[in-house]
């Protein structure tokens, strides 16, 4: 009897963090069941949902960039929330549960809503601010940053692979940004905007290891509920002193964001559901080189030595984070 509700638990949990992957990048690194490959196909469907939800937020990515060229950062956020709360709303009447959750763990639901909307608003200025592919690279080192956030908040063990993965991650963005202080000559890369979408992906890490805390017992359209209302009150203040109001076609860009995220939801959802961990978190990064494909076509944002070479490190200490947590 206890094992089957240890087993139920845990599949509670992985199906919050599963349903729950609305900031780019955030699915890196997530551990599901090690299950084997479905079928003989040399590319099984749980790998091309992957692709699919890859390629979703990626036009995410893009659609945000183009917007950010005349809509501030906080705008857009704040009309994401609205288009994910009327969908979040939707689930939960669908699902009949309470949108408000068990009593006892509303104010952890209430944190992971605000370290939601900080990890988005920050995710989305480095969008705006910084090359498409860059952002993105920077976004998907959240998985090392929850690693070490699950030693103290999980109580899972710290262990040699985490550390160096952190340590190889950072010099990863260094190698990207490179500070003239290391490097010599002018900094590539604005080091405030870097030092923004780093504090964000800080942020994911910390959204995908309360959403571990939650998941045993929270259903997880009430996990996006909870984001999605804290995030339009929170944006609030930020969005409307600034609010430009939108073209007709800015309007369609905004509408384009919030369903291309649904989209990449839902395909991310049924590719961990099918895929084992590590290929799943493998066939996830074919984000980045879309980010990098639409930055050249769309705004003439060529990568040089740094960035590929800084996406090369944070990509590989990510990915050998993943598949050795089995080990």
């Amino acid at each position: 009897m206890r094992d089957v509700a240890e087993d139920e638990r845990r599949r509670r949990a992985d199906e919050a963090v599963e349903a729950t992957p609305e900031l780019s990048g955030e699915v890196a690194g997530i551990q599901t069941a090690d299950e084997e490959p479905r079928g003989a196909s040399r590319f099984p469907l749980g790998m091309r949902y992957m692709a699919a939800g890859a390629f979703f937020f990626s036009i995410m990515s893009l659609l945000v960039k183009y917007g950010g060229q005349r809509l501030p950062p906080q705008e857009m956020v704040m009309i994401r929330a609205i288009i994910t709360f009327i969908l979040s709303a939707w689930a939960v009447r669908h699902a009949r549960v309470s949108p408000w959750g068990t009593p006892e763990k509303r104010k952890l639901l209430m944190v992971r809503g605000i370290f939601g909307f900080l990890a988005l608003s920050a995710f989305y200025h480095s969008i705006v601010h910084l090359p498409l592919a860059d952002a993105t690279v920077i976004q998907y080192t959240n998985p090392v940053w929850a690693g070490l956030l699950a030693v103290p908040l999980l109580g899972e063990r710290l262990r040699r692979r985490e550390v160096v993965s952190v340590v190889i991650s950072m010099v990863g963005v260094l190698v990207m940004v490179r500070p003239s202080i290391l490097f010599g000559g002018g900094t590539v890369l604005n080091p405030v905007t870097v030092a923004i979408g780093l504090a964000g992906a800080m942020c994911s890490a910390m959204a995908y290891v309360t959403v571990r805390k939650l998941g045993a017992t929270e259903h997880p359209a009430v996990i996006v509920f909870y984001f999605s209302l804290i995030s339009i009150f929170a944006a609030l203040p930020t969005a409307l002193p600034g609010a430009v109001w939108a073209t007709p076609t800015e309007w369609l860009v905004l509408l384009g964001i919030g369903v291309s995220t649904q989209l990449g939801q839902m395909a991310i959802t049924n590719g961990l559901r099918l895929e084992r961990a590590g290929r799943a978190t493998a066939t996830g990064y074919l984000q980045i080189v879309f980010a990098g494909t639409w930055g050249i076509l769309f705004f003439a944002e060529i990568p040089d030595w740094g960035t590929l070479a800084g996406a090369a490190l944070i990509v590989g200490s990510t990915l050998a984070l993943a598949r050795g947590k089995k080990g």
